[in-house]
């Protein structure tokens, strides 16, 4: 069998034919018109299975069975015709499956190897852009004028956006050039690994040599399994974004207002703290309980300086009427609660 045959087998096996339905159909190409004797013998299969394949053959428009006649013939339909019609009755069928289409990122885990500039900004932007709360990104500065359209649509939304630009050469006017596009920017002089990290869900991390070229040899990792992406996220807050010159941080939201992302409740809340503002706090734990308190300190190395006492630290310390409690993200395990949405208020005097 050359490769052009074992091609086209694989083809017709994608549209559910079986092994002995090509056969079948193989040779009604070549013969034609045949009985079904003389289908069988050139196919290699059982003259009583033949009535059954032409049955399905038929009903999927590739021949035609002629049991008006005597002895009973089967008629292959020109090819072009053939396709012709199973490429219509697939456009007639697409919108009423489009209309039960829900889209959604695949559940699966995924891990994919990404070797050229072009398919790690592909997926760079189409992950910014899907982005709702959070986006975590290291890139090289000649790197960010091919995605400030998307961080900035991000910030828009109202994501919580950390930006760390490396190979910047005027650290001082950085503040102008990135103002726009991040909650918070960070700038380094030297090289820095690229990475991005987006709602918690999908990741990518490498070399930014993948930037140099249209191919790198090495490549970057992009994941969307949870385990895979939170490391790459403790890499990014744990290793890379605490030493850069921070250059801008963007004024918080008024309050009251409600968080669902742990983060940015706590960059609201030290913000606002810092501008001499005190708060109270009412939190829905995962347990489903609520504890409401008045913020006594906040836990964080989102902005300078950083207030956590141990490394990815995010949380609050709430006085409450039973005590102080500390209160931690979603899959925090050194606090008291953890947290899945966050209601901050001026306190009233």
């Amino acid at each position: 069998m050359d490769s052009d045959d074992a091609a086209l087998r694989e083809q017709l096996r994608v549209f559910g034919l079986s092994d002995n339905e090509i056969n079948t159909y193989f040779a009604l190409l070549e013969l034609g018109e045949a009985t079904t004797s003389a289908v069988a013998d050139e196919a290699g299969v059982t003259q009583r299975s033949v009535y059954n394949i032409v049955e399905r053959l038929e009903g999927r428009g590739l021949v035609r069975v002629n049991d008006h006649v005597s002895p009973t013939t089967i008629r292959a339909l020109p090819p072009r015709e053939a396709m012709a019609d199973i490429s219509e009755r697939i456009d007639a069928m697409t919108p009423a499956l489009e209309e039960r289409f829900t889209e959604t990122r695949p559940r699966t885990s995924e891990i994919e190897m990404a070797k050229s500039r072009r398919k790690a900004l592909k997926n760079l932007r189409e992950d910014i852009e899907s982005a709702e709360s959070e986006v975590l990104v290291s890139v090289p500065a000649d790197v960010v004028p091919e995605i400030e359209d998307e961080l900035r649509a991000a910030r828009e939304r109202g994501a919580l956006v950390l930006l760390l630009v490396g190979e910047v050469e005027n650290i001082d006017a950085a503040a102008e050039r990135y103002a726009g596009l991040a909650t918070v920017v960070r700038c380094w002089g030297d090289e820095m690994a690229f990475a991005y990290a987006v709602d918690d869900e999908r990741a990518m991390i490498g070399s930014p040599e993948v930037f140099d070229g249209a191919y790198f040899e090495e490549g970057v990792v992009w994941v969307s399994e949870w385990g895979l992406t939170g490391a790459v996220i403790a890499t990014f807050l744990g290793a890379y974004w605490p030493f850069p010159w921070e250059v801008h941080v963007a004024d918080p939201v008024e309050l009251p207002a409600t968080f669902e992302w742990f983060r940015t409740a706590t960059f609201t809340a030290v913000r606002h703290r810092r501008m001499g503002t005190d708060l109270r706090a009412a939190v829905e734990t995962e347990s489903g309980e609520r504890v409401v308190g008045r913020v006594n300190d906040v836990r964080q190395a989102l902005v300078d300086p950083a207030t956590n006492q141990f490394t990815l630290e995010n949380g609050f310390v709430l006085d409450t009427d039973e005590g102080t409690v500390s209160v931690g993200a979603s899959g925090g395990y050194l606090e008291d609660y953890r947290g899945t949405s966050v209601r901050l208020r001026p306190v009233e005097d």
